[in-house]
């Protein structure tokens, strides 16, 4: 009899709400002439997706998706696709739960979108976001954990590319010593900014050493198909051993510094939120406790509760970052 030992890390599969839909098998799309071309697949390619290799399938943008098997563990089993694209926060949208789908969704356009590398790199360009996957190597897919600081957690299948195949391509100088990620600025399109909830745009960052990490990661999808408005379109940082307001959504801007940027909730309250904000259970939030979480859509929306692992359990891959730190504290 084959016993399966899951990973200190796996979640059980009675924990998150499976996607019905969800198959890794090709798709019927409208894919990018041009992109295809370029992988070969030409105007066979364009009829459908049956050409696709193996554990490869299309999104609706057009980018073939290859799976990555080294980041999609069978225990994890996603989130459903509803709940994750319509339970989330965007404040440039609204600081409810349910504001950022209809507000994201009223005109706001994320096509054309140009996003700026800058610096201390030898290589900065102004690049369009669909020219900057392709310069990456189009996409993959990565099945990771999703932990919010407001201790509610999804699974999530994220579509796109390694953050270190970007600082390749950017070739930052020895000074450099963090990446920061700054949001649009669209106060029009974005009720949220019209307000003074945050500071305008949003702003993140990592040290280099973090961003260069196998697990971070530049979303351009979910599931398979374009990443929506209301979850970040079209790219999005993905640190899954952080918690989930280090994920700079909507990226215009991606600037490699030599100091430790002041990230958007460390200048509003940084007795809340640390620059570093990795998922720890012994740490406390100063309003609620950390040790457990929501797990959205097992049981409902709200979820059943269950500890919540160090480091989100990423611990083995990333704990080494931090050697030397006293993780006990805030940070």
């Amino acid at each position: 009899m084959l016993i399966r030992i899951p990973k200190d890390w796996a979640l059980p599969e009675s924990a998150v709400t499976p996607e019905r839909d969800y198959h890794l098998r090709p798709r019927p799309v409208s894919p990018r002439r041009e992109f295809l071309k370029t992988l070969g697949y030409g105007a066979a390619g364009l009829a459908g997706t049956s050409l696709l290799p193996g554990n490869v399938f299309a999104t609706t943008a057009g980018f073939p998706t290859r799976v990555n098997p080294d980041f999609r563990d069978p225990a994890l089993v996603p989130t459903s696709y509803d709940y994750i694209t319509s339970y989330n926060n965007f404040y440039e949208f609204g600081t409810g739960k349910a504001d950022p789908k209809p507000n994201a969704n009223k005109g706001w356009k994320t096509e054309p979108w140009t996003v700026e590398i800058t610096g201390l790199i030898r290589n900065p360009v102004k690049i369009d976001a669909n020219d900057l996957v392709m310069k990456m190597g189009g996409a993959e897919q990565r099945v990771y954990r999703f932990r919010c600081v407001e201790a509610w957690s999804m699974v999530i299948p994220w579509d796109g590319f390694p953050l270190s195949k970007l600082i390749a391509f950017a070739d930052p100088k020895p000074e450099a010593k963090y990446v920061t990620f700054t949001t649009f600025l669209d106060p029009k399109s974005a009720p949220g900014q019209r307000g003074g909830a945050l500071e305008w745009p949003y702003f993140e960052g990592l040290r280099l050493d973090e961003a260069n990490h196998d697990l971070s990661f530049i979303a351009t999808g979910i599931y398979g198909k374009p990443i929506p408005n209301q979850n970040g379109a079209p790219l999005r940082l993905v640190v899954p051993w952080k918690y989930g307001f280090k994920y700079g959504k909507s990226i215009v801007k991606i600037d490699f510094v030599a100091r430790e940027p002041r990230n958007t909730w460390k200048m509003m309250a940084s007795h809340e939120y640390g620059f570093y904000a990795n998922v720890n259970p012994t740490v406390d939030h100063p309003r609620w406790s950390q040790a457990s979480e929501r797990v959205i859509g097992a049981g409902g929306v709200l979820g059943q509760r269950q500890r919540t692992l160090m480091f989100n359990g990423y611990e083995k891959q990333v704990a080494g970052l931090y050697t030397g730190m006293d993780l006990r504290k805030f940070y």
